[in-house]
């Protein structure tokens, strides 16, 4: 190589593979707080320091020209082990890690999301965190995206190729009626009862995942009112409004509405939900190993225990996932 030639950038590379991802100089420009004209210039040096074209310039989206595809090719593995090696060599003594980005379902946001909070803040006090609390589709995107470095998901049933996933809590479908004056779970199912279903709303993991167990069973089961909150359902089925098909994590949720509600097996054959920790390969071992420990005590503490007091047939059906 010549000697006044500039060294291969990290940066350059970075923002080749997020600007191959997005397939445009302002989304790229966006996602990295740099200008529109600094992504381009780190573009073209990269080009330049390689001498070739690694997008096709004339098209909109950008698209990657088919040494550009070869190159990204190379260089994700490439910069996975160097964000791999950064974050364990940043992280490996938690108290000088720095930023960490964790998404959670709503499932949590009670009790075990603020109190993994505090115990982080106290473990890693130099670190700088966000939180977000969303859907598992949302959860499971920012991670793809690498928008987070972990997060608390439900199972999704497509296979997570570029995440890594640890099962953390098995969650059953079961049957909410409300206390006084419901008919049998029997009399539901058989279509003689008088309440209506409350459901979920079709474009969340767990309807689709009710819908088709309903489904194999060969259940059909009248509909006329869905929401995507489970403190609405859960409240409507208190005030004997209908009744629904929750789990054991959801109906911990709603304290204020227990005394008016009722929980029941479901009928026939159990399923259920499987809950996850799942991050970027990138992320830390020393946080995860931390974040996952935590996890599972406070699950058991705050939640498995008192539910199986409540609900004693639940012992071997809600639990931690060794």
């Amino acid at each position: 190589m010549p000697a006044h030639r500039k060294d291969l950038s990290l940066k350059w590379l970075e923002l080749f593979q997020i600007c191959a991802r997005k397939g445009s100089l302002q989304d790229t420009a966006a996602e990295t707080g740099l200008s529109i004209s600094t992504v381009s210039h780190h573009l073209k040096s990269l080009e330049d320091h390689l001498g070739i074209a690694l997008f096709d310039h004339s098209r909109r989206p950008m698209v990657l020209t088919p040494k550009g595809h070869v190159f990204l090719r190379n260089i994700d593995d490439a910069l996975l082990a160097i964000r791999k090696a950064q974050a364990e060599a940043s992280s490996g003594n938690l108290i000088e890690a720095r930023y960490l980005r964790i998404g959670s379902i709503e499932d949590f946001d009670s009790d075990i999301t603020p109190a993994l909070a505090v115990h982080l803040a106290r473990l890693m006090p130099e670190c700088d965190f966000l939180y977000h609390t969303a859907s598992s589709r949302d959860v499971l995107a920012k991670l793809r995206d690498r928008k987070l470095d972990m997060g608390i998901t439900v199972s999704p049933p497509e296979r997570l190729r570029d995440l890594e996933e640890k099962p953390l809590l098995r969650d059953p479908f079961a049957v909410v009626l409300p206390a006084k004056g419901a008919p049998s779970v029997d009399a539901i199912f058989a279509g003689t009862g008088d309440l209506p279903f409350l459901q979920f709303t079709s474009d969340l993991i767990i309807a689709q995942q009710i819908e088709a167990q309903l489904a194999r069973l060969g259940i059909t089961i009248p509909r006329n009112f869905a929401c995507d909150s489970n403190q609405t359902l859960m409240a409507m089925v208190a005030a004997g409004a209908g009744w629904t098909i929750t789990t054991p994590l959801l109906f911990a949720r709603a304290r204020r509405f227990q005394p008016d509600l009722v929980l029941h097996p479901f009928p026939g054959k159990s399923f259920g939900r499987r809950l996850s920790l799942v991050w970027t390969p990138d992320c830390a071992r020393s946080v995860l190993r931390q974040i996952d420990t935590f996890l599972r005590a406070r699950i058991e503490a705050d939640l498995v225990s008192s539910m199986h007091a409540q609900a004693p047939w639940l012992k071997g059906q809600f639990g931690l996932i060794d």
